[in-house]
């Protein structure tokens, strides 16, 4: 079952650091979101692939939407 990462807060997506297809560690840094002008980095929080990729640098988005899926 996939693991979605769901965002805390809307903001807009400073920097994406990763792709679709790409393996990840538990703990690496996935994205970061500029929110009140403070960078908030998500971090992965199991090991996997990038299932989905939600987001684009650059992107206005709310709370509670999934920004990408870890399978």
């Amino acid at each position: 079952m996939a693991t979605q990462i769901k965002l805390e807060t809307g903001g807009s997506v400073w920097r994406v650091l990763v792709a679709q297809g790409d393996q990840v560690s538990e703990g690496q840094e996935l994205f970061i979101m500029e929110v009140m002008k403070m960078e908030v980095p998500y971090d992965a929080p199991v090991s996997g692939r990038i299932l989905a990729l939600n987001i684009s640098e650059g992107d206005v988005v709310g709370e509670g939407m999934v920004a990408l899926e870890i399978d």
